[in-house]
């Protein structure tokens, strides 16, 4: 066995690997507890529920984590330095579920579609090397592009408030809701003169409200953006890393300072406390959810495929076909294993790649050490409730870096792509975008489509993909081009 090999099992003293695996923690924390914030609010589940949600994610983090660096069995496990985390790829479609179904309704959809597609993923994960030629980088760093623009929106409406419910832009005037109420109830008065009030007839909204876009909160989510702006540029090394992290405490404490944030949640939540399957809904089954969880997931796995190859590069450790196709079916078994839990898919987590970059340690037990942080920070109920009470405009401030970057990745992997001398992808990049903008620039342009495809096509991740996939392959077929999706993989290190 060579020497850089021999760094990938290499078993550091526990203290060191204890603070290491605690910096690759960091690292991913916030990227790890947004996807249960978003996806928690956008179902209106109550806050108890919210923080069982960032609960059951940390710990499933943790123990996917555990499964792909350290390995179970000769099936599942890559045995290299990765994190698992939620992919944030699959956001987009699990939003559109809720928007159309909120509530518990809403939850059983989505884990029933997630573990559709981590069973699915299992099975088809020996195939996935086959089918990279249909994923070069003009394709998947258009997609994440995409991925990066569609979470924009979350991050600004967490900042000003959202199109609808109590922080939309304008409501009704109060005077003219007490008018159609008399009105109402004189009509239905005996022997009133007035014609009955139409069935579902509302007012539409017409004055400013002040909970939308209040200048305090602004200034909040302002504090938060120039926060991490300053410690990217002026702190070095790991502090520089966990800069998101360190923007989001700040945030935090102002907020709590002024009273905006409270701690009664916190106070009321347990010290410890198991994470157990289906505490939040149980699963329902809808072939077009899962089949379009799964188109989610072969992108995501593809994207893996790129990461381990890159991450065998760096360690020295060459990934061959058996040892990609453990990893890839880790994967499957992450969704698989968070669906069970009530929360999302997994995938590895490019930031933590980079760390190994950055440290230069490479071995996977600082991963292990990191699954077992996050298995215990996920059955402490009051380090949930803690990221739950936070203000969505300290989130916001957050999260315009958080997607931004996400956006940026994609714009690298394609500053790789060749435009000079092929002309057509810029038709691949070009008309993808427009597409996958399609649902965020008209969402009701589905009103008068078959109601049980509208799962395929609400999310513009998902209409991206379909249409670049088809687009390259009409313009420059499918080549085998496996050092591209590794250069991808490469600069792919902030998303």
């Amino acid at each position: 066995m060579s020497e850089k090999v021999a760094a990938v099992d290499e078993h550091l003293p526990m203290g060191r690997l204890t603070a290491l695996g605690l910096q690759h923690v960091l690292v991913m924390y916030a990227g790890a507890v947004a996807v249960p914030l978003i996806v928690g609010r956008a179902l209106k589940l109550s806050p108890e529920q919210v923080s069982m949600l960032i609960s059951a994610d940390l710990f499933c983090c943790g123990l996917v984590t555990l499964i792909q660096s350290f390995g179970a069995t000769q099936w599942f496990g890559i045995k290299l330095p990765v994190m698992m985390g939620v992919t944030f790829a699959s956001v987009a479609p699990m939003l559109a579920i809720a928007s159309g179904h909120p509530g518990v309704e809403g939850a059983g959809l989505i884990f029933g579609s997630i573990i559709g597609a981590g069973l699915i993923s299992i099975f088809i994960a020996p195939f996935i090397s086959s089918l990279l030629r249909f994923f070069p980088p003009v394709v998947t760093g258009t997609v994440i592009a995409v991925i990066g623009i569609s979470l924009m929106r979350v991050g600004i409406n967490w900042i000003f408030g959202n199109p609808f419910g109590p922080t939309a832009p304008s409501i009704v005037n109060p005077e003219h809701a007490k008018w159609l109420a008399d009105a109402t109830a004189a009509a239905s008065a005996a022997g009133a003169s007035l014609p009955p009030v139409p069935a579902g007839l509302a007012l539409a909204p017409s004055v400013p409200n002040p909970k939308y876009a209040e200048l305090g909160g602004v200034g909040v989510a302002a504090l938060v953006l120039v926060s991490i702006l300053l410690i990217t540029k002026f702190a070095k090394g790991f502090i520089a890393n966990i800069a998101v992290l360190l923007g989001i405490v700040i945030g935090g404490i102002v907020t709590a300072a002024t009273g905006t944030m409270t701690f009664d949640k916190v106070s009321k939540a347990a010290w410890f406390d198991l994470v157990l399957p289906f505490e939040i809904a149980t699963p329902v089954f809808d072939p077009i959810l899962i089949f379009t969880m799964t188109l989610i997931m072969l992108t995501v796995m593809v994207e893996s495929t790129g990461m381990f190859l890159a991450l065998g590069e760096m360690t020295g450790k060459p990934v061959d076909r058996k040892a990609l196709t453990r990893g890839l079916r880790t994967d499957g078994l992450g969704t698989l294993i968070g669906g069970i839990f009530n929360t999302f898919p997994y995938t590895s987590f490019s930031q933590n790649v980079g760390l190994v970059a950055v440290t230069g340690v490479k071995s996977r037990f600082v991963c292990v050490a990191g699954g077992v942080i996050l298995i215990a920070l996920g059955v402490l109920p009051k380090m949930a409730a803690l990221v739950e009470s936070l203000p969505t405009v300290v989130l916001g401030g957050a999260g315009l870096v958080m997607f931004g970057m996400v956006a940026a990745t994609g714009v690298r992997i394609l500053g790789n792509v060749d435009f000079k001398n092929n002309r057509n992808n810029g038709m691949v990049v070009g008309i993808s975008l427009g597409i996958g903008m399609v649902p965020l620039v008209a969402p009701n342009f589905k009103q008068w489509m078959p109601h049980n495809i509208h799962p395929l096509i609400e999310s513009g991740i998902l209409l991206t993909t379909l249409a670049a996939v088809v687009l390259n392959y009409f313009f420059n077929g499918a080549k085998e081009d496996q050092r591209g999706v590794i250069e991808a993989a490469k600069m792919a290190e902030a998303h």
